[in-house]
């Protein structure tokens, strides 16, 4: 299994005290964290895509070609790019150049999105939600297997035989990111395309006839079983030991939660509740090594998934202690993981 870490690049005020970090510091402690995560082992590092005052990358590709110079083996994915809102051909384009300065370490975590403020932003209509994906989705497979591309969509004006450059030296890996969406799913494996599942809330069972639909659609449509990977992408957190992560974790997380909730109606977590999130069989991956080593193999005894991401940071985390959870993360967490799974 691979093991990895996404961040939205948080920017929002830290609980504590109320100061704020500049985006100019959360960059530079992303670039440490990219860095660790390649030192200790871990097999992928993701960058999400936001166009809001609290977060620091809106251009992954930038900001994961800086990380690049800096590493050597580690994977560097969008988590995800919002499709909808951007041109494939500029996809392409950055994450090609990505993964020639990287030398074949780019990846590409297509999506939705988890908010709407690039759709006003470059100029789409939210009616369009499901089309701008598809259609885009499409050229973006055209474009990344093949040099010349003759496609005609609705909301994008048609290409005529024409080259998109520079190419990378292969099919940069493409997944689609879901949050729970039977027919986005569905289409995943029709597509044959890696599905990166979303579990930031309930209980992981739930999702796991999505995972079985994902891999019945890509049977039917004569998917080979090896082409259809499964990635779970869950908050989570590593420290010492449980009380350690609770203090370092808990109060931004409690405080990103609030402000996200008062905005989309979603009622305020308590202490106790987040606590309880988690659990063995709820969605946080928490805790000191061994709880997150058992929290790992319980899921992947429900999914048999190819890579897991943890999403560290919601809200401003301390940099040391973040750093911390990378490094247990891939000098205990993974290889144990690995060693159960008998992939060592």
């Amino acid at each position: 299994m691979e093991i990895g870490v996404y961040t939205f690049a948080d920017l929002n005020a830290d609980p504590a005290n109320g100061a704020t970090i500049s985006a100019g510091e959360r960059l530079r402690n992303l670039m440490e964290e990219i860095e660790l995560a390649d030192q200790v082992g871990l097999d992928v590092f993701g960058l999400g895509e936001h166009h809001r005052a609290d977060y620091a990358v809106s251009a992954p590709a930038v900001a994961l070609a800086a990380a690049a110079s800096r590493t050597r083996r580690i994977k560097l994915a969008s988590a995800v790019t919002v499709l909808s809102s951007d041109d494939p051909v500029r996809v392409y384009q950055q994450f090609s150049t990505l993964d020639l300065i990287s030398g074949g370490r780019a990846e590409i975590m297509a999506g939705r999105g988890s908010f709407i403020e690039s759709f006003p932003l470059f100029g789409y209509d939210l009616d369009d939600y499901d089309t701008l994906f598809t259609e885009k989705l499409d050229l973006l497979m055209r474009i990344n297997a093949q040099e010349r591309v003759t496609w005609k969509g609705t909301h994008r004006p048609a290409i005529d035989g024409l080259g998109v450059y520079p190419r990378a030296e292969r099919a940069i890996p493409l997944w689609i990111a879901v949050g729970g969406t039977p027919q986005s799913v569905a289409r995943a494996g029709s597509l044959g395309v890696p599905l990166a599942i979303a579990i930031i809330g309930g209980a992981p069972e739930r999702f796991r006839p999505l995972v079985e639909l994902y891999r019945e659609a890509g049977r039917r449509a004569g998917i080979a079983p090896d082409a259809l990977k499964v990635g779970i992408n869950s908050h989570g957190f590593v420290a010492d030991s449980f009380e350690a992560a609770a203090d370092a974790f808990f109060p931004p997380y409690l405080s990103s939660m609030a402000r996200l909730g008062r905005e989309r109606g979603w009622p305020p977590m308590s202490l106790d509740q987040a606590k309880a999130s988690a659990g063995p069989r709820n969605h946080l991956v928490f805790g000191s090594p061994q709880q997150v080593i058992d929290k790992i193999l319980f899921e992947h005894d429900l999914f048999g998934h190819d890579r897991f991401l943890m999403q560290m940071s919601i809200g401003v985390m301390p940099h040391k202690a973040v750093m911390r959870s990378i490094e247990l993360l891939g000098t205990v967490v993974a290889p144990a993981v690995r060693k159960a799974l008998g992939t060592a």
